[in-house]
């Protein structure tokens, strides 16, 4: 999950307007200055921070809450509403109209263009999308090898010509070639700053490709200063839209982020790891929600697609919520949520889940774990798979000994097993979560609210 510090801070500010007797103007005085505290820290500027602020506090005193809805769950509202605003709003998807579709990046040194180019081509593929990979960065000599790489590490074709010695040049001699696929991602070169050098070569690329998109690659670490070259690179007429990258691993991700919402520049993607399929589309509902602890069920889907049915995952679902899932069950699950991306990510994409004290160790499912399980399961009966619990004594030996592994290792998969069956009980039965709030919010006719 991108930006922890800032959402572990938002969701004790919010626990404590669920926990407050009234809701009053002191209260509101709290919240908002725990807001301004949270995005301060994060980054954010200033000024923004106080036109937030005051956005909300107005709105909290001013406006009644709708018939059916608390004072607390429309105080909630307030400030989920002002910070799906604050961050663009509905955002700016962007839509394959035609084929071939041209997506152009480009930005300076550093901001990790061309394994955005690379990402972008896995994440396209990944939905159907028949896609081709061109450099045309004169400048880096690493830029070619970099992304020849990286494409066949995605299995995605690229073109490109170390010795040519103008961008142009490159673009005649493959474009042709080109033609056949859906999406064309042209990678560009980059320089210390944005010169009139930059945006004469960048629109003498664009005149000869004719970007559909022209996406500006931002480094999240940057901080409030990524404003200052998203609104540069916007003036200049070069850019549709902006990729914010490595909002993973910076405090400094609230400031990049926010800081090009308020330039006209849209974020349209954010680069959440290192991995190659660490790209997500930025929705500001889903991503306020995951902030808040509201959780993203549209991401949770859009993740799930690929790893089991919609008949699998509705089959696991109902499983789960009764509390009869067996070790298989279990198995299944973890292995489908593995594919997924890491269980701690994965995990707070869901309603309420950051509400309950989950163990930290289960959460933190260690490569080779799940192939431990299976051997462990091999080695026991029928009875054993289907019910668990029955596994005590002289059947954890004699299982340990039929796989190879320590007792050690058993113990930990049932203690997981336990875990996971306690924490699904806790899931079904938490009314007060922040999910199920929103979700009340929601039926009262309160609008999008990011849980569907």
């Amino acid at each position: 999950m991108v930006l922890d510090k800032l959402g572990d801070s938002l969701r004790a500010t919010l626990k404590k307007v669920t926990k407050a007797v009234f809701v009053d103007e002191k209260l509101v005085n709290e919240l908002v200055k725990d807001i301004q505290r949270s995005l301060l820290q994060a980054d954010v500027n200033v000024q923004l921070v106080f036109k937030l602020s005051s956005k909300i506090k107005t709105r909290a005193l001013d406006e009644k809450p709708p018939a059916g809805v608390s004072p607390k769950e429309f105080l909630i509202k307030v400030v989920y509403e002002e910070l799906v605003s604050f961050l663009g709003g509905e955002g700016a998807k962007i839509s394959i109209k035609k084929n071939p579709f041209v997506i152009m990046l480009v930005g300076l040194f550093g901001s990790g263009k061309t394994t955005t180019c690379a990402k972008l081509a896995h994440f396209y593929k990944n939905r159907g999308q028949k896609v081709g990979l061109l450099t045309t960065d004169t400048w880096r000599p690493a830029a070619f090898d970099q992304l020849e790489q990286l494409s066949k590490q995605i299995n995605v074709p690229m073109f490109g010509d170390k010795k040519a010695k103008h961008p142009v040049d490159i673009i005649k001699k493959f474009w042709k070639e080109l033609q056949q696929f859906d999406i064309i991602i042209v990678d560009t070169a980059g320089r210390d700053a944005l010169s009139d050098e930059l945006i004469k070569e960048l629109d003498a690329i664009n005149k000869e490709i004719i970007a559909d998109e022209r996406l500006l690659v931002l480094s999240a670490d940057i901080g409030q200063a990524a404003e200052n070259q998203a609104k540069a690179f916007h003036d200049s007429g070069t850019i549709t839209g902006v990729v914010i990258t490595k909002l993973d691993g910076t405090a400094k991700g609230g400031g990049s982020l926010i800081a090009c919402s308020v330039t006209g520049a849209n974020v349209k993607f954010i680069g959440v790891g290192e991995k190659i399929d660490d790209l997500e589309e930025f929705k500001p509902e889903g991503f306020v929600g995951r902030l808040l602890g509201m959780g993203d069920l549209e991401a949770l889907l859009e993740k799930a697609k690929g790893v089991m049915t919609e008949e699998e995952a509705e089959d696991m679902g109902r499983k789960f919520l009764k509390g009869e899932f067996n070790l298989i069950d279990l198995y299944d699950q973890m292995n489908s949520m593995k594919k997924m991306g890491p269980l701690s990510k994965v995990a707070k994409l869901i309603p309420g889940f950051s509400d309950l004290n989950v163990p930290k160790d289960m959460l933190q499912l260690q490569e080779g774990k799940l192939e431990k399980w299976r051997y462990l399961m091999d080695s026991m009966t029928k009875e054993e798979l289907e019910n668990p619990e029955d596994i005590t004594g002289g059947r954890i030996e004699r299982i340990s000994r039929g796989s190879g592994l320590e007792m050690p290792e058993l113990r930990s998969l049932l203690k997981q097993y336990k875990q996971s069956k306690k924490l699904f009980k806790m899931m079904k039965g938490n009314e007060n979560n922040m999910g199920k709030m929103m979700q009340r919010m929601q039926k009262g006719g309160m609008g999008k609210m990011g849980i569907r």
